[in-house]
């Protein structure tokens, strides 16, 4: 699209939003009323290193790269336009943790929400810690997903480095440490390590002396308000289109997906299927305590999000297409979709990267059971989108019970992501095993436009997020028949949930 086009048809000042994802990362510009300007933007891929011992990492500075290569490629389209861009949003993945020395210098890899390693020190927080009572002050259970379990296991197994390193920090403060020499910590990104205090909006005291952490060895704590400003010299050279715009603290992944795809008040609900899946909603704070199933983490000073999470999604019906020879998607959805519903004769746990909501048993792996010499690929390939929908059937229905929906009241289900939303088969398994209608969202690139909204507000360009209108489609409606089918499977998959108990 040329300049002219842009300026005749989108409103100034312009937000640059990044998205730094597990599998890849986009640049993208949105202007003052939200809208992704088509054509302008770019995305780079890449894959986790992982290991038979359960690793799931990156490396910290070629991922930086990775991402400045995209804001590179995102100016260079916009040409003299970029000079209105007012402000850069950042959303990255939630959880992920990398420890740096006095230098900035990353002495570890970014460990991420996937990396279950950490998974053997759970027992002993739960041995020496009351979790019950750090859940309802952090909103997170224990799980290998989360700091305190990640540092016990660094300090275990890297005892030399976990001694180097003088502060931890998420990716996203990594990332601005790098362009722009200093970080804050916003609460969004804080409360997604569970070692913040929800209710305080301060790091949790408890947790940080059991943990034996130095003073100064957590970052310093800020809302997403608090905007950044100045580059290195290095990055002043290369990018001086961005001199004199507000870098935003980075905010957790599921709570812009919320925001960008309209699910920003408590009657509207996000489903998200990308490589992980999960349902959110967001509320004030103070007004709803998390089930042991579901966590609660801040979006700002002012909001909440709760929900569960499955580390399943659209990883594992790729690695079944990978391991079953279905390399095309679509082939593999044209292949499903003639099995019936639950027709296959398979009971599938889908945990192969582990499970969180709502068992929280990272050591959990993927089962199948039922297989025979009848069973096909196209059979196992449905098995496994309904096995993912099973899952978050469980994590809608305490969800429900969180927020005391009364038995006639059926929020507005609003999805998004690139795995369902590239997936009418997965979207219509999903709406029968809810038993609710789902909206898919028109924005493509949610979490992005998400980002994108909260800095406007941030900027007072728009009043408030939860003023602004979803743009979805025609709701895909349950069909009560396959729903009942479904019922059934989902009782027959906690069935053998329970028989597996012990993790083997």
């Amino acid at each position: 699209m040329s300049e002219n086009a842009i300026r005749a048809n989108y409103l100034s000042p312009y937000i640059l939003a990044l998205d730094v994802g597990t599998s890849s990362t986009r640049a993208l510009l949105f202007d003052a009323r939200g809208k992704a300007i088509p054509g302008i933007g770019s995305q780079k891929k890449y894959e986790l290193t992982t290991g038979h011992d359960g690793e799931a990492s990156l490396d910290a500075d070629i991922l930086t790269e990775t991402v400045a290569r995209t804001i590179d490629e995102t100016l260079l389209q916009m040409g003299d336009l970029a000079r209105q861009i007012k402000a850069v949003a950042l959303d990255t993945f939630w959880h992920s943790l990398v420890g740096v020395d006095g230098q900035q210098k990353a002495l570890t890899p970014v460990i991420t929400w996937e990396d279950t390693r950490p998974a053997s020190m759970v027992r002993k927080l739960r041995t020496d810690l009351d979790e019950r009572q750090v859940h309802e002050r952090v909103g997170a259970r224990f799980h290998a997903s989360y700091w305190s379990a990640k540092l016990l296991w660094l300090e275990s197994e890297q005892r030399g480095t976990f001694e180097r390193v003088e502060q931890w920090l998420s990716y996203g403060e990594y990332l601005h440490r790098r362009l722009l020499g200093h970080s804050v910590c916003g609460l969004s990104m804080a409360s997604g390590t569970g070692l913040l205090n929800v209710r305080e909006r301060a790091w949790d005291k408890d947790l940080v002396a059991y943990l034996s952490l130095k003073e100064g060895q957590l970052p310093e704590l800020g809302d997403y308000t608090d905007g950044l400003r100045g580059m290195t010299d290095e990055y002043q050279r290369r990018w001086p289109q961005l001199s004199d715009v507000v870098w935003f603290p980075a905010l957790g992944d599921g709570a812009v997906a919320n925001i960008g795809s309209g699910a920003a008040s408590p009657e509207r609900w996000a489903l998200t299927i990308g490589t992980s899946s999960a349902i959110r909603a967001i509320v004030e704070p103070e007004r709803v305590v998390p089930s042991p199933g579901l966590w609660l983490y801040l979006v700002d000073g002012k909001r909440a999000i709760i929900g569960g999470a499955l580390s399943q999604g659209g990883n594992v019906l790729a690695w079944l297409r990978d391991m079953l020879g279905l390399q095309d998607p679509k082939q593999a959805e044209t292949l499903a979709s003639k099995i019936e519903p639950d027709g296959h004769g398979l009971t599938v746990l889908p945990f192969i990267s582990g499970e969180r909501s709502p068992g929280w048993q990272a050591e959990r792996r993927m089962t199948v059971a039922g297989l025979s010499l009848h069973t096909t690929p196209a059979m196992l390939q449905r098995a496994g989108m309904e096995a993912v929908a099973y899952q978050l059937k469980q994590v809608y229905n305490e969800l429900s019970q969180a927020l005391a929906l009364k038995g006639d009241v059926v929020p507005q289900v609003i999805c998004s992501g690139g795995a369902l939303l590239g997936s009418p088969l997965l979207q219509h398994i999903l709406a029968d095993t809810l038993g609710v209608p789902l909206y898919p969202s028109r924005d493509a690139e949610a979490s992005s436009r998400g980002s994108a909204l909260l800095a406007l507000e941030a900027l007072g360009v728009i009043k408030d997020v939860a003023l602004v209108e979803p743009d979805i489609s025609v709701p895909v409606q349950p069909d009560s028949r396959a729903g009942a089918i479904y019922q059934r499977a989902v009782e027959r998959q906690e069935k053998l949930y329970h028989m597996l108990q012990e993790p083997l």
